[in-house]
């Protein structure tokens, strides 16, 4: 790569976008979003492409899988226009989403693991005796019941709720989550997990894929920050050379005063 950006070697559209697996449509549209610089243009206009813009593309790429689209764009545009604090920054918070998340799953694991299965032969219970048991308010069951969490029948007779064997699980699992500092709209999803899955060992698969996608993610980041490093020093090597080669680069020669 050091190279082929010292003597300047071009690249058409075509061979960028075949190096990659991608369409020449595909690259120029990387250009339009800001993803990779400005390409240089021909007498006849056509575009021409570097290996720094080939750095651009790989890191791109690189980023994309372990950080999302929107993400890597962003982080991509920043370094782009100078901003590279602002990528980094960026990167940052991305990495601190991967770590919520593993802290995410941790918590439900732990959850899992303390809930007490609640044989059917105890019977159904009602809101009071339910919110006493877990330190609740009954209100605070009410809230879980509008947000999903909980889904009570009600006793045809007296309209009281009635809360099955699995719903006491749904609520001692709301439970964990929300002492562990969860909000409701982050756990009714892991409920209806659980509800449409009968039970919670169904669950394990469930838990096992989620460990690897996020241990894949991680090695994804590192790629990603190799690649954007490889990227970052190409940019630098490529503004030296503009600067030695610019007249603003050259030394100014004084015509002698004597």
């Amino acid at each position: 790569m050091r190279r082929n950006l010292q003597e300047g070697h071009r690249l058409r559209p075509i061979d960028l976008a075949r190096g990659y697996g991608l369409s020449t449509q595909a690259v120029r549209n990387y250009e339009a979003a800001g993803i990779l610089p400005e390409a240089g243009r021909t007498s006849h206009g056509y575009r021409t492409y570097t290996p720094l813009h080939a750095s651009a593309l790989n890191a791109f790429l690189a980023l994309v899988t372990g950080h999302g689209h929107q993400m890597a764009t962003s982080i991509m545009q920043a370094v782009n226009r100078d901003a590279t604090e602002d990528a980094l920054r960026l990167i940052d918070e991305s990495h601190a989403q991967l770590l919520d998340d593993r802290r995410t799953l941790q918590a439900v694991e732990a959850a899992l693991r303390d809930l007490e299965p609640v044989p059917p032969e105890r019977g159904d219970t009602f809101v009071g005796p339910l919110s006493r048991r877990l330190g609740i308010r009954p209100a605070t069951l009410r809230k879980w019941e509008r947000a999903g969490l909980v889904q009570p029948r009600r006793d045809p007779r007296t309209g009281y709720r009635v809360y099955t064997a699995a719903d006491v699980r749904d609520a001692l699992l709301a439970h964990q989550l929300r002492r562990g500092g969860y909000l409701l709209e982050q756990i009714a999803p892991l409920i209806a997990q659980v509800r449409c899955a009968g039970g919670v060992a169904p669950l394990e698969s469930m838990l096992r894929d989620w460990r690897a996608r996020l241990s894949a993610r991680g090695h994804a980041m590192l790629a990603g920050a190799a690649a954007l490093d490889a990227y970052l020093a190409c940019r630098t090597e490529a503004g030296q050379m503009r600067a030695q080669s610019s007249p603003a680069g050259r030394p100014v020669v004084r015509p002698s005063s004597g």
